[in-house]
């Protein structure tokens, strides 16, 4: 009734399906490189938020778009690695920056519209 399947057949079959599916992209099983690259620069933001001495919070202000959980695990991963190696950090200067980059201001005297200063001879 049924043919006999050799026995060769049987063990070829499971590499042959391999093959067929190295050709293949299956969902999920290699992460998006343009996901993979935002977690990235996440946890960049994170390590350089901790390393200018900023709080976890103001890291998320400044950074709204910045996945938050990347941000942590960078911001974490830093504060080991500098209480490991006894490194301090170095303050910011963005709060300093925008006050030195206003220009003195100047009280400039004009005369009223009123009185005008017109000379008759």
């Amino acid at each position: 009734m049924f043919q006999k399947v050799p026995p060769m057949l049987l063990r070829f079959t499971p590499l042959f399906a391999l093959l067929l599916l190295t050709g293949c992209e299956i969902p999920g099983l290699i992460p998006n490189p343009a996901t993979v690259q935002k977690e990235a620069e996440a946890k960049a933001i994170g390590s350089a938020c901790r390393h200018a001495l900023r709080g976890l919070e103001d890291c998320y202000i400044l950074n709204p778009k910045a996945p938050k959980a990347s941000v942590f695990a960078g911001w974490k991963d830093m504060d080991g690695y500098m209480r490991d190696n006894k490194i301090d950090g170095t303050p910011s200067v963005l709060g300093k920056a925008e006050k030195a980059a206003k220009p003195p201001t100047e009280e400039i005297i004009q005369p009223s519209r009123g009185a005008t200063s017109e000379r008759r001879s």
